[in-house]
């Protein structure tokens, strides 16, 4: 049962028919008063909230309303129901324990997403305790968990996580440090979704230029700009059905994140050079190795784009954490490199592994994966010991050193400051902001002399 909360008798009348459409019973309520009744005498699955009712216009009576609903039954998903411009009311609602929010004016398709999104989340957080953590061939059994390696406690909660939210089309934001494989849980959770049948598109906001971001995302018409010369499809509408995944979401510009929580919100947008609005049905799940929740204290990413994206959070733990994992990841790795390079006999000696195992692994499972390569590659002996691991990080140390920049004199000024964004591109693994950041340059700067110089990014 649903307990729709609004004033206006015509939003009830509309809401409780669509619900009914769709399967969903419902009450409602005109006041809160009424409404805290109907909560305390019967037991809902959901509430639809409005924020504003006719004696107060401020939203703060649907505040105090929420905040009264959450003490009698915090485990009852709220949805509000606010305006665009009052996002930032949604947002304190969120703070006080809203399950999600919907701007006006809605469609349906929103409030029956939004509805099963929220009743399913609601659903898989009690069907299982946290005491009762399975293990990971019940895991298996259950999900298509293929090339997750790991049996790790703290994996196997992210495992069993992804478990209870893939069904939904709640929106998922994956942090951890660099390296600790956000990209393979984002196709996980797309891989064991109803959408897994529909496009899973990946898109790395960290290497799109500012002044393209709108024609990636969105696409762009024949004529649009200069070099438009022909249409092309969006990033929003190849995932459309299926799934888009946003990797270094920290990255983006204030320009960007309004123009992408537009389309988060509503779930629509217009293509570049066009006026026509589209409609896009797609679940986000977005993925950053940066503290967000810091960057919205210091003003770098809006906090209420942060709560559409983090409905559900993951996070993986670094590698040096689940040390216990290494020997499955690093034997995974061998084997499968083994058939690349057609050695079929390598083997890592227990005492390789154990030196393995006390790394502290700053590049985490992509830098495991780096040395083990690396290593085969250096050596001819099946059997890999610790001191062929030393070498190959000797090696790549004196690698590095031999990296210095060119001398005075030997190239032009453009050349060298070519030369060092290429060393710090490679250094960074193609990380923008990194980049910018260890050049002194804003990322905008850092992409026109991309185009400058012809890096391709």
């Amino acid at each position: 049962m649903i307990l729709i909360i609004d004033d206006d008798p015509s939003v009830t009348t509309s809401l409780a028919l669509l619900l009914k459409q769709t399967g969903h019973p419902s009450q409602s309520a005109s006041s809160p008063a009424e409404a805290l009744a109907l909560v305390e005498r019967d037991n809902f699955d959901l509430v639809l909230q409005d924020m504003n009712f006719s004696r107060q216009t401020s939203g703060q009576e649907g505040i105090e309303l929420l905040q009264q609903i959450k003490a009698r039954n915090p485990n009852l998903p709220v949805i509000l129901i606010t305006a665009w411009g009052s996002i930032g009311l949604a947002v304190q609602g969120i703070r006080a324990g809203a399950s999600d929010f919907i701007t006006k004016p809605w469609t349906h398709q929103q409030i029956i997403q939004a509805v099963n999104t929220a009743l399913g989340l609601a659903a898989a957080n009690l069907a299982r305790a946290p005491s009762q953590l399975p293990g990971r061939d019940e895991l298996d059994a259950r999900y298509n968990f293929k090339g997750l390696t790991g049996r790790d406690p703290k994996f196997l909660r992210v495992l069993e996580l992804i478990g209870r939210v893939a069904a939904t089309d709640a929106s998922v934001l994956i942090t951890g440090e660099s390296g600790t494989g956000k990209e393979l849980i984002a196709d996980a959770i797309h891989r064991n979704s109803h959408r897994r049948g529909a496009p899973f598109v990946k898109v790395n906001l960290g290497g799109i230029p500012l002044t393209l971001f709108e024609s990636e995302m969105f696409g762009h018409v024949k004529g649009a700009f200069t070099d438009a010369r022909s249409d092309r499809k969006g990033r929003f509408e190849m995932a459309d059905g299926g799934t888009i995944f946003l990797d270094e979401i920290g990255d983006l510009d204030a320009g960007s994140q309004v123009k992408l929580l537009r389309v988060l919100q509503d779930r629509t947008y217009e293509v570049v050079g066009s006026s026509t609005t589209r409609t896009v049905d797609v679940r986000v799940i977005s993925a950053t190795n940066r503290n967000l929740s810091e960057m919205v204290a210091a003003g770098q990413f809006r906090e209420d784009l942060l709560y559409r994206l983090n409905l559900i959070a993951i996070h993986l733990p670094p590698l040096r954490e689940r040390a216990g994992d290494i020997p499955l990841i690093a034997n995974h790795f061998l084997e499968n490199l083994a058939k690349v390079y057609r050695r079929e006999n390598l083997s890592i000696s227990e005492a390789a592994m154990r030196w393995l195992q006390n790394q502290p692994w700053p590049g985490n499972v992509r830098q495991l994966r780096h040395l083990i390569e690396r290593t085969l590659l250096m050596s001819d002996k099946d059997l890999l010991e610790v001191r062929d691991y030393e070498l190959t990080l000797e090696m790549d140390a004196s690698d590095e050193r031999r990296e210095t920049l060119p001398q005075v004199g030997s190239m032009t000024i453009d050349e060298m400051e070519k030369a060092m964004i290429i060393k710090a591109m490679k250094h960074y693994a193609g990380n923008i902001s990194k980049v910018a950041e260890a050049l002194g340059l804003s990322r905008a700067a850092l992409y026109r002399r991309f185009e400058k110089y012809g890096i391709k990014v």
